[in-house]
């Protein structure tokens, strides 16, 4: 019998911020180990976790993942972690898996990986993994995420999910403090901040791609109201469909930051704070995905694939090891609000479809 909501409901109850998922990884390992997995806890130094089933046949190596972190709101001026991207959902689906494949079975050449990953959220926790050696002898890695209600509804799903790539650019702007009577004295920190916003948003790429550039944060105060500020911190947020166009979009947002505000005698520290790569998906993956879908739901339970202008860490894999084969699904739920809202939602009855669709393509590369 699946334990997949017992799993939710326990992983629910203890979210968790990136690098910091101490008791909802002891609870994943100490089950794959109880399940008869040889399991690696604290991956590089992370709360991540490799475990592994050897057929003791040949054959290729195939590797589940999901993540494990929660998210930080805001709530009642208070900083509380929830679970509001589904994570806690993804590491039920696939620690049932891990479980069910183990019971029944399934795996009779080659070998299953299972890797359970820190800080999707951060963008951080799949490089961790990567040189943790998690992906080093692994042939083909497959994961997965919730949708939200308006792109899949539950009882489909999507056998590729095409991510955006993403980035977040900071920069520290520093000017010289003057009396807001004797502004000459000194540099304005927020009229550079304001400049390099300007700057910014007269980018152009070419109209063809999608993309988009926005500033995001800006801080600036000076203490009081009659004084010129002298340091200034502005967060822009970088997206695009494709690899190469975020690399221009990149290197010319650092450009327009560094010369608007040195136009007006200010300097800037700019830091790329965030960076995750747009989907890398195998034609061979997406198809077996497809048919495991087709197999799990029928014809009618399978949607084209979709471009999604969010963005996931999972696709450091692929680009830091690309002899890997990925695919990278998307399960219906009737999630809504949407998410990263705080009350995000979904239907929990569609986890068990989750299991259902892996435990299909393991049995096909395994079985």
């Amino acid at each position: 019998m699946s334990k997949t909501l017992e799993h939710y409901q326990h992983l629910h109850a203890i979210p968790e911020l990136g690098l910091v998922e101490f008791k909802t990884s002891a609870y994943i390992a100490q089950r794959l180990e109880t399940a008869g997995f040889k399991v690696t806890r604290n991956v590089n130094g992370t709360t991540g976790i490799i475990a592994e089933l050897d057929s003791g046949k040949p054959g290729p190596v195939l590797a589940l993942r999901a993540d494990m972190d929660a998210l930080g709101h805001i709530i009642d001026g208070q900083l509380v972690a929830r679970h509001t991207c589904g994570h806690d959902g993804h590491s039920s689906v696939v620690l049932a898996t891990a479980q069910e494949v183990m019971q029944e079975g399934i795996v009779r050449h080659g070998r299953l990986k299972i890797l359970f990953q820190p800080a999707e959220e951060l963008g951080t926790g799949a490089l961790a993994m990567v040189a943790g050696g998690a992906l080093d002898d692994v042939d083909m890695l497959l994961g997965f995420h919730l949708r939200p209600l308006e792109e899949c509804a539950k009882g489909k799903a999507v056998p590729a999910m095409l991510y955006s790539a993403c980035a977040t650019v900071e920069a520290v702007i520093s000017g010289s403090p003057a009396h807001a009577a004797r502004p000459h004295l000194g540099i304005n920190a927020l009229d550079a901040a304001v400049a390099a916003v300007q700057a910014v948003n007269s980018i152009h790429l070419a109209p063809n791609l999608t993309w988009s550039v926005k500033a995001t944060r800006l801080l600036c105060d000076a203490g009081v109201t009659n004084s010129v500020p002298a340091e200034a911190r502005v967060c822009w947020d970088l997206r695009s469909q494709y690899n190469e166009p975020m690399d221009e979009l990149k290197a010319k947002v650092l450009t327009a930051i560094k010369h608007s505000v040195a136009a007006i005698g200010a300097s800037a520290e700019i830091s790329v704070m965030k960076e995750m790569p747009a989907a890398i998906v195998d034609e061979q993956m997406t198809a077996l995905i497809a048919e495991s879908i087709v197999e799990v739901l029928g014809e009618q339970g399978l949607t084209e694939a979709k471009f999604t202008p969010g963005s996931e860490d999972f696709f450091h894999y692929p680009r830091q090891r690309p002899q890997v084969k990925t695919g990278f699904w998307g399960l219906g739920c009737n999630l809504t609000p949407g998410l990263h809202h705080p009350e995000m939602r979904f239907d929990l009855e569609a986890l068990a479809i989750g299991v259902r669709v892996f435990k299909q393509c393991v049995t096909k590369v395994l079985g």
